[in-house]
């Protein structure tokens, strides 16, 4: 285990830690992120506000975050997108929604995302988050500050998604997000190809969460200061729509 201290350079000021851990789990290598919200703001980035850009990739992001007084402690990509690289589902950010809920069941081209139920991880105004199958959070209603939807689901109310397979052989980088409490979010990424089933067991019986969505595969990687990347190899990585990210607090 290590945690991943930022000091903003020969001031005082110490930015709150991610803490980060290398988990074995059935035998196979996965990396964690813990966010505390109330100390570690999180957040989804798509594009420069000032050109309409897209960063595209985490090192842009963290650039931006430089220029603009900010260090980047963690970050990761967000939920499923098309091939027009753009979110594939809802996505709101800062309060805004920029693709709304997609409900299309079954298309083909959505791949995962049509592995159904997907979902929406989202953080709230008041500042819990929460992961919920699509259907549950269109009933709910309730606006959200930052959302991504993805899919599929990997656990809903303890329950592993009844499409996996125990034994499945189609093995990928995977990557995935929990609110293990309403104020405390784990991310969670494969060091190296593994099942759904696997993947969706490490969020219930290591992590302890009872809700977990499945954010994407072979691109998927952790951007942790300090240490570097962690899941896929680079040269698998192609540009992201949104990523979540952590900046070090003034």
């Amino acid at each position: 285990m290590f945690s991943v201290l930022a000091i903003l350079g020969g001031c005082s000021q110490q930015a709150q830690a991610v803490d980060s851990n290398e988990v074995v789990f059935d035998s196979q290598s996965f990396r964690t992120v813990s966010i505390a919200l109330d100390r570690q703001p999180l957040s989804l980035h798509w594009k420069d506000p000032a050109d309409g850009q897209a960063y595209g990739d985490i090192d842009s992001l963290r650039q931006w975050g430089e220029a603009h007084g900010q260090r980047l402690l963690f970050a990761t990509n967000a939920g499923i997108y098309d091939r027009q690289f753009a979110p594939l589902g809802l996505y709101v950010e800062n309060g805004k929604t920029l693709v709304p809920l997609n409900m299309a069941r079954g298309n083909p081209a959505s791949g995962n995302f049509s592995l159904l139920p997907n979902g929406v991880f989202a953080v709230y105004p008041d500042g819990h988050a929460a992961v919920r199958t699509s259907n549950d959070f269109k009933a709910d209603g309730k606006p959200v500050q930052w959302a991504s939807q993805s899919g599929p689901m990997l656990l809903i109310d303890g329950q592993i998604n009844n499409q996996f397979v125990d034994d499945s052989a189609s093995l990928k980088w995977r990557s995935g997000v929990c609110a293990k409490t309403p104020h405390e979010v784990v991310f969670a990424v494969s060091e190296a190809p593994v099942n759904f089933h696997t993947f969706a067991r490490l969020f219930r019986d290591q992590i302890g969460c009872r809700d977990a969505l499945y954010l994407d595969g072979t691109i998927s990687q952790f951007y942790i200061d300090g240490e570097g990347y962690a899941g896929a190899p680079t040269f698998m990585v192609k540009p992201y729509a949104g990523i979540f990210a952590v900046f070090a607090q003034p």
